[in-house]
C-alpha cells in the first residue's frame, strides 16, 4: 500500500513539473511571436490581449499534450511518432485560436500572424526540449560503458530499411558495445552516400578490403528479402576473412515487428538452404478455414506444430489437437493459446489407431476439414519394426479417413512423403499405401495428398544431429559422399499443404516443387563453417554407408504418374491412373492388420510388396 502510495505521488510530482515545464515554454514562445510581430516595440493594447490569449492557450495546449499522451511517454526516448503528435497537438490548438479570433474579430485573440508564428515557435521548443533530454540519455548511458576505443567495429550488409531500423537500435543502445563503421550494398546509387552519417563504404565485393582498412571485427547481414544465394555469398566472404557475423530474421520471421538486436541469431542452414518465398491465396485459404472446426492429427510434431500455428491465424471457429505424446501435446496446445487466445483450442491425446476414440472425437467436434499429419516417419527405426508403421501410417490413415466421411468432413488431407515413389523402405511403402487408402475412399469429403521432401529442421532430420556432432567436436557422420535430398523449409511447405487444401476437389496428389536437390556432404561443409571451424581439418567428416532402406537419390514422381500443372507455380498434381484402376487396398489392410504378426518383419515386408510392386525389399 505504502509503495503504491509513493509511486502515485511520483507520479503526480512528474506530472506537474512537466506541465510547469511545457507551460514555461509555451509562455516564452507566445511573448516571443508578440515581440517579432512588431518589431519588439509592442503597443500597450497589444499586452492585454497577450495576457488573455494566455489564460485559455496555455491550458488549452497542455490538454492537447494529455490528448496526445505526451505526459505518459518516456521523455528521454523521443521518435518520429512522438514529433507527429506534437505537431498535430499544437496544430489544433493554433487552429482553435484562429477560429475564437474570426469569432471575436480580433478582440480576444492576439493577431493571427502571432498565432502562426506561436505555432511554430513552440512546436520547435518542444522538439528541442525532448531531443536534449534524449541526447542527455544516450550521453549518459555512453559515459557507463566502454570507450569508444574498446568497442568492437561493425559494418551492417544492407543500407535499406532494416539496416537503417537496425543502426538506429544499436546506437540508443551503446551498452553493447558496438560501432558501426559503415553499411554495405551492392546498390550502385547506394555506394558512396550517406546513412545516419556514416558511409556506404561499398558493395559486398569490397568487404575482404573494407575488412581490413577500417578493422572490421563484425559484420550484421540486414538483408530481410534476400534470396539464400545472396546470403549464402556473402557468408562465404564473411568465412574466407575469418569475420564474426549475424544475420536479421527473414521479413516472414520478423513481420509485424520492429527491428531489433534482440532479434539477432548466428547464420543458420536454413538460411543458406531456405528458397525464395511462395505466393499464397491467403483470401481463399482464409475462406476454407475461417469459423469452422479444423483437425490435425500428429499436432504435436514438426509439420503438425506449423500447421496448427498457420490455421490459427486464419480464425478457425475451433482447432482440434489430436497427438498421443502428452509431452508434444501440453507444448503445443500452450503455444496456441498464448497466440491466439481467442480461438476454441481442444487438445486430446489419442493414437489414430484407436478407432473407438477417434469415434467418440469425430462425434463431438465435428471438424470441418482433416489434415492428417500423423505417421511414424523415421526410416531406420521402421525397417526393423514394419508391424508399427503399417499400424499407424496405413490403418491409422484408413481409420481417420473413414470417420471423416462418416462425419461429413468437407475435405481430408494427408501429409505423404517423396520416400513413398519407388520405395525402398518400409516407411515409404506405408505412406504409398496410405495414399493408396485415399484413391479408394467414396463420398463427399474430398480426399487428397501432399508429397514432398525434407524440411529443414525437424524432428529427426539431419540439420539437429550435424549440430550436436559439431558441438562435440566430430566426427560429422554422412552415410554416403553422392547421398541428395530435397529440403524445404517448414512454414513453406505447410503454406503450401494449406494451397493444396484450398486447390482440393477430391483424388488428388499433389507434389510440391523441391527446386534442387543438396548434396548432404555440402551442409555438413557449409554446418562446420558456420560454427568457425574448418571442414576435415578441425572437424573431420566421416562416411558411414547408407542406413538400412536408404536410398541415394529421392524421386519426387514415379513414371506411371501423369504430371498436371496447377495455378499455383510450386505445385503439381499427379493422376496416378494405373493404381487407381485396382481398388482392393482396403479390404485387404482391414483383413490383414487383425492377423498381422507384428515380429515377422520378412512377412510384414511381402505383404506390403505385393500391394505396392515398385517396392523394393530392403534385406539387409
Amino acid at each position: 500500500m505504502k509503495s503504491s502510495s509513493s509511486a502515485a505521488f511520483a507520479q503526480t510530482s512528474r506530472n506537474l513539473i512537466l506541465a510547469l515545464t511545457y507551460a514555461a515554454i509555451m509562455v516564452g514562445c507566445l511573448w516571443f511571436s508578440v515581440l517579432l510581430r512588431f518589431d519588439f516595440e509592442v503597443p500597450a493594447e497589444y499586452w492585454n490581449g497577450f495576457r488573455t490569449t494566455l489564460l485559455w492557450l496555455i491550458p488549452l495546449k497542455l490538454g492537447m499534450l494529455v490528448l496526445f499522451g505526451q505526459f505518459r511517454s518516456l521523455l528521454t526516448f523521443f521518435s518520429l511518432s512522438d514529433a507527429k503528435r506534437l505537431f498535430v497537438a499544437m496544430g489544433l490548438s493554433g487552429l482553435a485560436a484562429l477560429v475564437l479570433w474570426y469569432l471575436s474579430n480580433g478582440a480576444l485573440v492576439v493577431p493571427r500572424a502571432v498565432i502562426l508564428t506561436d505555432f511554430i515557435l513552440s512546436l520547435v521548443g518542444l522538439v528541442a526540449l525532448r531531443t536534449c533530454m534524449r541526447i542527455f540519455r544516450e550521453r549518459m548511458v555512453e559515459s557507463n560503458t566502454s570507450s569508444p576505443a574498446n568497442r568492437r567495429k561493425v559494418a551492417i550488409i544492407g543500407a535499406g530499411s532494416s539496416g537503417s531500423a537496425l543502426f538506429r537500435e544499436i546506437l540508443s543502445k551503446p551498452g553493447l558495445g558496438m560501432e558501426v563503421v559503415c553499411f554495405i550494398d551492392d546498390d550502385p546509387a547506394k555506394i558512396g552516400g550517406m546513412l545516419h552519417g556514416r558511409i556506404v563504404a561499398g558493395g559486398r565485393c569490397d568487404l575482404p578490403s573494407l575488412i581490413e582498412n577500417l578493422k572490421i571485427s563484425r559484420a550484421i547481414l540486414a538483408m530481410p528479402s534476400a534470396p539464400p544465394a545472396v546470403i549464402r555469398e556473402t557468408v562465404d566472404i564473411l568465412n574466407a576473412a575469418g569475420i564474426e557475423h549475424d544475420i536479421l530474421p527473414s521479413v516472414t520471421q520478423i513481420l509485424h515487428r520492429n527491428v531489433s538486436v534482440s532479434h539477432l541469431r548466428h547464420v543458420d542452414p536454413e538460411d543458406l538452404l531456405g528458397r525464395e518465398p511462395v505466393s499464397l491465396d491467403e483470401d481463399g485459404i482464409k475462406t476454407m478455414i475461417a469459423g469452422k472446426a479444423i483437425m490435425v492429427t500428429g499436432a504435436g510434431g514438426s509439420i503438425g506444430s506449423e500447421l496448427c500455428r498457420q490455421i490459427g491465424s486464419h480464425a478457425p471457429g475451433k482447432l482440434i489437437l489430436i497427438e498421443r505424446s502428452e509431452p508434444a501435446l501440453f507444448q503445443i496446445e500452450q503455444e496456441l493459446r498464448a497466440m491466439f487466445p481467442q480461438i476454441c483450442i481442444e487438445p486430446l491425446a489419442s493414437s489414430v489407431t484407436q478407432q473407438s476414440r477417434m469415434e467418440d472425437i469425430f462425434q463431438c467436434h465435428r471438424p470441418s476439414i482433416v489434415f492428417h499429419a500423423a505417421a511414424h516417419k523415421h526410416v531406420p527405426l521402421m525397417e526393423a519394426q514394419p508391424a508399427e508403421a503399417i499400424l499407424n501410417n496405413c490403418f491409422g490413415t484408413l481409420t481417420v479417413a473413414r470417420l471423416a466421411a462418416n462425419f461429413g468432413a468437407e475435405k481430408f488431407v494427408l501429409v505423404s512423403t517423396d520416400k513413398a515413389v519407388n520405395p525402398t523402405n518400409v516407411m515409404g511403402a506405408t505412406k504409398r499405401l496410405a495414399e493408396l487408402v485415399l484413391s479408394e475412399m467414396e463420398g463427399a469429403t474430398h480426399f487428397a495428398a501432399v508429397r514432398f521432401g525434407n524440411v529443414l529442421g525437424s524432428s529427426g532430420s539431419v540439420i539437429p544431429v550435424f549440430r550436436q556432432q559439431i558441438a562435440a567436436g566430430g566426427p560429422v557422420r554422412v552415410t554416403h559422399p553422392e547421398i541428395t535430398r530435397y529440403f524445404m523449409s517448414i512454414p513453406e511447405a505447410v503454406g503450401l499443404v494449406l494451397q493444396c487444401a484450398w486447390q482440393a476437389k477430391g483424388g488428388e496428389v499433389f507434389v510440391l516443387d523441391m527446386g534442387d536437390p543438396v548434396r548432404i556432404v555440402d551442409l555438413a561443409r557449409q554446418m562446420i563453417e558456420l560454427s568457425g571451424f574448418k571442414p576435415d581439418q578441425d572437424i573431420k567428416i566421416e562416411f558411414t554407408g547408407l542406413r538400412p532402406g536408404e536410398k541415394l537419390y529421392e524421386e519426387p514422381i514415379h513414371t506411371d504418374e501423369n504430371v498436371t500443372r496447377t495455378g499455383h507455380p510450386k505445385i503439381l498434381i499427379l493422376r496416378d491412373e494405373k493404381r487407381l484402376a485396382n481398388r482392393a487396398v482396403i479390404g485387404d489392410l482391414l483383413g490383414f492388420v487383425h492377423e498381422m504378426p507384428p515380429n515377422d518383419v520378412a512377412r510384414l515386408k511381402e505383404w506390403l510388396g505385393a500391394r505396392i510392386p515398385e517396392y523394393r525389399i530392403w534385406n539387409g
